[in-house]
């Protein structure tokens, strides 16, 4: 076992971590779930939506394969990039790439005007991507800088950064929008405006974890040839592919651990696709006003903070796993009720409810996996974790976008959602903590990979 270079539950570690997610929940909030779905549906794309070789599609299902298809490219990328990271000693690196990337082309997003429809798909796609990768190694430092025992309130705390920062961010863009008559420019142009100002966000507060957050060592089983000098990019690549077949070959012996990755597949499957399709559902479907879908997202990110934290707190005397299974039949409950939904206010009920349990069951996953993973191989594992997030996250916008493209309504594809919540509640119901805790301490590799 290695020392990493900063003690564990150092207060500027944890500081500079939690900051990460203050930065890039400004781009999640305002541009993937906030602004963007908006702005395509009534602006780039237009209610009339477009003809595709003699197919009409609308902006929902439009958006649906997007989200999806970002999904797909981010699931082959993934366990490929943490296992290169953890050989070379490049998580921090990587991460710090990909938020810049990100950063810059969400900031190109506020090029897109009426009709640029595949240059909005394209920017976003590369935005999400870069997102979703940085955040295998963010993930990734968790089980590093805090120990087990404050993993779960640490996690917690992250995510609560991100709801409080995403929210501030997300209120000032609200703020120009509301004000944009007597600013003297279109609705549109603020919500540009509010695009380009989250990508800003992203690239500016990252400074804080490049700034406290100090690279962790390459694990022991790289043996001294693991010289980034040395290597080539397909060098890399293969050394990249070959510990990830290796592991999952280990990793099948820890049903546990296999148990609740298939359960955080399905349900997280329900989480990302209200999360992703909620706005452009309120738009397109309820045909509410843009200023009632912002103002329920913005209440959704204060409620969200709180209910982080909340759960973490309940995890203390329930257990980790019991307390994600507790959020999981409340998730049920709420999609439940939203189909039924047909007003302003039981929307934003709705969202009220979404925001409280969505931090806690985000955060508990991610703390409860970091719990359970061999350190030395984090990124790597946290690469898998990604797998199953991305895995999952294709194939629900991609369902909610085709039963909307059959039936005509995207009403019908809530009920499928409570369905993958149910599905990982079961699943999780098998998964023995004690029993899953025992692979945190399992040695991969012997020897050199070459």
């Amino acid at each position: 076992m290695f020392k990493t270079p900063v003690a564990k539950n150092n207060p500027k570690a944890v500081f500079g971590w939690c900051m990460y997610d203050w930065a890039n929940s400004a781009y999640v909030t305002t541009v993937a779930v906030g602004l963007l779905p908006i702005y395509f549906a009534s602006v780039v794309v237009g209610s009339e939506g477009i003809v595709i070789k003699n197919t009409h599609y609308s902006a929902t299902a439009i958006w649906g394969f997007t989200v999806g298809t970002a999904s797909l490219i981010t699931f082959i990328l993934a366990p490929v990039l943490g296992a290169i990271a953890d050989f070379t000693n490049t998580k921090k690196r990587f991460l710090l790439f990909f938020a810049y990337t990100g950063s810059i082309f969400t900031i190109l997003l506020y090029f897109s005007e009426k009709g640029d429809i595949w240059r909005t798909v394209v920017f976003f796609i590369i935005a999400q991507v870069c997102f979703i990768s940085a955040n295998v190694f963010y993930d990734a430092f968790l089980p590093h800088i805090v120990t087990r025992d404050k993993m779960d309130m640490v996690s917690g705390k992250g995510f609560a950064y991100g709801y409080i920062g995403g929210g501030i961010q997300f209120a000032l863009s609200f703020a120009l929008i509301a004000l944009h008559e007597r600013l003297g420019i279109s609705q549109a142009q603020a919500v540009r405006i509010g695009i380009l100002t989250a990508g800003l966000w992203w690239a500016f507060f990252t400074l804080f974890l490049a700034k406290n957050l100090i690279e962790i060592p390459p694990d022991p089983y790289s043996g001294p040839k693991a010289n980034p000098k040395k290597y080539s990019f397909l060098l890399y690549t293969r050394i990249g592919f070959i510990r990830v077949v290796k592991t999952a070959k280990h990793v099948r012996r820890f049903k546990h651990l296999v148990l609740f990755l298939f359960a955080y597949m399905f349900y997280n499957d329900g989480i990302q696709t209200v999360i992703n399709m909620a706005t452009i559902y309120g738009k397109d479907e309820l045909n509410l006003p843009t200023t009632t879908l912002l103002l329920t997202l913005l209440m959704v990110q204060v409620v969200a903070s709180v209910g982080a934290i909340t759960f973490s707190k309940i995890s203390e005397r329930l257990g980790t796993k019991k307390t994600v299974m507790l959020t999981l039949i409340l998730w049920s409950i709420i999609v439940l009720c939203a189909y039924f939904v047909e007003t302003t206010k039981g929307f934003i009920g709705i969202g009220i409810m979404i925001g409280t349990v969505m931090g806690g069951s985000q955060a508990l996953s991610r703390s409860f996996y970091g719990s359970i993973i061999p350190k030395e191989a984090s990124a790597e594992f946290y690469g898998f974790y990604n797998i199953f997030t991305k895995f999952s996250a294709i194939w629900g916008p991609f369902v909610f976008a085709t039963v909307h493209q059959v039936t005509g309504t995207a009403r019908n594809s809530i009920l499928s959602v409570v369905v993958l919540f149910l599905l990982g509640f079961l699943i999780l119901c098998f998964v023995d903590e004690k029993k899953a805790r025992k692979s945190e301490g399992l040695d991969l590799f012997n020897g050199h990979i070459s």
